[in-house]
């Protein structure tokens, strides 16, 4: 599965989103400090957006650094920032040069106003780019989207702007972080835990979950092809049966 050109894109998912877990204990395996763990994860980022834009994926948003991240070794989480404004500045260009929108979702008001900045150049380099959107959630809390979302909406209301009564999921929605893109269709783990950790609660709904014993750092195109593969086989049904699948691919096939 190397190009997109031996699959139907419609089979293909449009947004996929990667809880990158396993680059302390790959560095613990190497003898090396957890830091190590995660530059050479920095790699395994290339590889996955290199992935996306070969495939026609048009967006894939990565677990960076959760709200809880912060609860972590000072000397990692200073580590972590330092290594999160050097990809920034080392990468953004080619980011841009393959046509890749960058977007960093989550509440940033906690990085400091360097980092913050960095944010906000790259953002702005690369917003009109169209072939794939990157989004690096960092600082970012499922639990704390939707929190957000709510208080947006609270201010609504009590502006005036916003009745009650007109507040249903579709409204909510609106609010909630990467609204803009395409449904989650996948969402994938790697280092071998079977949760999700408080990522994308709100956007996982209906979303396709596959987990990997593969630590991140070695997370290759080899691996993101077999959970592409995993996705494609599976029946995605949102609340039908079967049948009623079986129907509806039958007039969209007949197109009517």
């Amino acid at each position: 599965m190397s190009t997109s050109s031996h699959l139907n894109q419609n089979e293909l998912p449009q947004h996929v989103a990667i809880i990158m877990d396993g680059n302390g204990r790959w560095a613990k395996q190497q003898g090396k400090p957890r830091v190590w763990g995660h530059k050479k994860g920095a790699d395994a980022v290339r590889r996955s957006v290199r992935f996306c834009r070969e495939l026609g994926i048009s967006a894939l948003t990565l677990f960076a650094f959760s709200s809880e991240n912060w609860q972590r070794p000072a000397d990692e989480v200073s580590s972590l920032m330092q290594l999160f404004m050097l990809m920034l500045k080392s990468e953004v260009n080619n980011l841009h040069k393959n046509q890749v929108r960058l977007r960093v979702c989550g509440d940033l008001s906690a990085f400091d106003e360097a980092l913050r900045k960095q944010i906000k150049a790259a953002e702005a380099l690369t917003a009109d780019n169209r072939a794939l959107t990157l989004t690096i959630a960092a600082n970012y809390g499922g639990r704390w989207d939707i929190a957000h979302a709510a208080r947006q909406l609270a201010q609504e209301v009590s502006a005036g702007r916003l009745a009650v009564d007109a507040i249903d999921e579709q409204r909510m929605a609106q609010y909630i972080q990467l609204a803009d893109l395409p449904e989650l269709d996948l969402l994938i783990r790697t280092g071998g835990d079977v949760r999700i950790s408080n990522f994308l609660l709100w956007q996982a709904a209906y979303a396709e979950l596959w987990f990997t014993d593969t630590l991140w750092p070695d997370f290759d195109q080899q691996v993101f092809a077999e959970a592409v593969a995993a996705f494609i086989s599976r029946e995605r049904r949102f609340g039908c049966t079967s049948e009623q699948v079986c129907a509806l691919a039958s007039r969209q096939s007949k197109g009517t």
